[in-house]
């Protein structure tokens, strides 16, 4: 595997984990499906992840996969409110940030899985 698949896995295996560890939800002012999201975004970073690595060292590809995935998340983001909302729009800005198809910036996704699972998290319990 290329150095770029193996950041691209780990991104996509991170936020899956992220996104399955989250299923709890509070009370935002309105009830929150948050197993709902959490498939939502599963399915979502499924197809980023297998689009992108079939053509890992394909910038175009990665842009076009990054671009619809976000589109995708900011859509969900607007069936929700709050914190709920506030984390899948950061997941998206992320996404958004791949669009230009920079490997480095695959990295730096990478990077801030952690802070993505965290507001997530926090958001659904």
């Amino acid at each position: 595997m290329t150095p770029p698949r193996r950041r691209l896995a780990v991104a996509a295996a991170t936020l899956t984990l992220a996104v399955l560890t989250s299923t709890g939800c509070g009370a935002l002012g309105q009830a929150v499906d948050c197993n709902t999201a959490a498939q939502e975004v599963t399915k979502i970073s499924t197809e980023w992840s297998s689009a992108v690595s079939k053509n890992a060292t394909d910038t175009n590809a990665i842009g076009t996969a990054s671009k619809d995935a976000a589109a995708k998340t900011k859509e969900l983001a607007g069936k929700y409110d709050g914190e709920v909302a506030a984390a899948l729009n950061d997941l998206a800005a992320g996404f958004e940030a791949l669009e230009k198809g920079d490997l480095a910036e695959v990295s730096s996704f990478t990077g801030k899985m952690q802070g993505f699972q965290s507001k997530i998290t926090s958001a659904c319990s």
